[in-house]
C-alpha cells in the first residue's frame, strides 16, 4: 500500500484541523469527508480539493482509513460503522461514552484486524517530555486544566469530564494502571451539562486527584506528580518545572515535538501502513473511558441528576 486512501468525519473546527494533516501528508491520499452539514461538509472538501461524500457509508467503501472528528455524542457510532467497513479509525477522544461501549469498539477492532487509535495528543508530549521514560511509578497525581467557556460553545454536548478531563485521566491511568474506585463532584454553569469537576481516583499503590473546568476565570493547566524519589510540580502554561527527583525532565519540546496534532495523525497514517504499532490502541484508550464514566455518574449522583 504506496498511499492510505484516507477519509474524514466532520467538517467542523477540529475537522478542519485534521483535514490539513491528511493533505499534508505524503502517506496519504486524502479522498473526502462526511458531514450532516453538507453547505460545511463541501466548503471543507473544495478548500482540500477533494469529494464532499453525501453518504458516510459511501466513504467509508472508498477509503481504508477514517480520521473520525465529530462530536463525541456520535463517536461511539460512527466508529463502529467506519469498523464494520474493514477501515482503520483514528477517533478524536473520548472513544465512546460508555466503558462497555469504548470495550465492544476496541474488541471490533481486533476481530477486523484494524488499527483503532484515540486521539489523546497529550501522550506524545508527556513522552517526548520523558515522563513515560521514568522508572518509578507515582504515588500521587494531581492534575489541573480549567479555563473559560469556548466562545463557541464547542463541545457542549458533553460535560467537562468528556471534554477536557479525559485527558489527564488517560495520562493518570496511563502511569498508574485501572483504578480501584473513583468519586467525583460537579457543578453546571452555562451548560446543561457539568460545567466543573474534581474527581478523587484511588488505586492499587496509589491516589489521583483531576480537576477540570470550563467556568473559570482564567486557563490554569498544571499536574504534580509524587514519586517515591521525589515530586515534579509542572505549569504547562508558564513553562515552568520544579524537580526534586533525580530523573531529568524537559518541559519545552517545541523543537523535537513542535505539532502534536501532526505528530499523533502521522503515527496513525504509519500504523496504519504497517509500519509502526499504534500510539494510542482503543484498548488502553477505554481505560480513560471506564474512569470518566464512573467520575461522571458519582458527580451526577452529588447534585442529584
Amino acid at each position: 500500500m504506496a498511499n492510505l486512501k484516507t477519509g474524514l468525519i466532520g467538517a467542523g473546527v477540529f475537522g478542519g484541523y485534521h483535514a490539513g494533516k491528511i493533505a499534508a501528508s505524503d502517506r496519504t491520499e486524502f479522498v473526502g469527508l462526511f458531514d450532516p452539514d453538507q453547505g460545511r461538509c463541501v466548503e471543507l472538501a473544495d478548500k482540500h480539493g477533494v469529494e464532499a461524500f453525501s453518504d458516510q457509508a459511501a466513504l467509508f467503501a472508498a477509503v481504508d482509513a477514517v480520521i473520525v472528528a465529530c462530536p463525541a455524542t456520535y463517536h461511539e457510532a460512527v466508529v463502529r460503522s467506519a469498523l464494520h467497513a474493514g477501515c482503520h479509525v483514528m477517533v478524536e477522544k473520548p472513544l465512546a461514552l460508555t466503558g462497555h461501549a469504548a470495550d465492544e469498539l476496541a474488541a471490533l477492532a481486533d476481530d477486523k484486524g484494524v488499527v483503532l487509535q484515540v486521539g489523546h495528543q497529550e501522550r506524545f508530549v508527556m513522552e517526548a517530555m520523558g515522563l513515560f521514560d521514568i522508572p518509578e511509578a507515582p504515588t500521587r497525581i494531581e492534575a489541573w486544566r480549567m479555563g473559560p467557556p469556548a466562545p463557541d460553545g464547542r463541545a457542549g454536548d458533553v460535560s467537562v469530564i468528556w471534554d477536557l478531563m479525559t485527558h489527564d485521566l488517560d495520562l493518570v491511568g496511563k502511569l498508574m494502571g485501572p483504578a480501584v474506585s473513583v468519586e467525583a463532584t460537579g457543578r453546571s454553569a452555562h451548560t446543561d451539562h457539568i460545567d466543573e469537576s474534581t474527581a478523587q481516583l484511588n488505586f492499587a499503590f496509589g491516589q489521583a486527584e483531576v480537576t477540570a473546568s470550563r467556568c473559570h476565570s482564567e486557563r490554569d493547566r498544571r499536574m504534580v506528580l509524587t514519586y517515591p524519589s521525589g515530586t515534579l510540580a509542572i505549569n504547562f502554561l508558564t513553562r515552568e518545572i520544579d524537580n526534586s527527583t533525580p530523573f531529568e525532565i524537559k518541559l519545552d519540546v517545541s523543537e523535537t515535538l513542535p505539532d502534536p496534532l501532526g505528530a499523533a495523525d502521522e503515527a496513525f497514517f504509519a500504523a496504519a501502513l504497517g509500519e509502526r504499532a499504534c500510539a494510542v490502541p482503543g484498548r488502553e484508550a477505554a481505560l480513560a473511558v471506564h474512569m470518566a464514566e464512573q467520575a461522571e455518574l458519582s458527580a451526577l449522583h452529588t447534585i442529584g441528576a
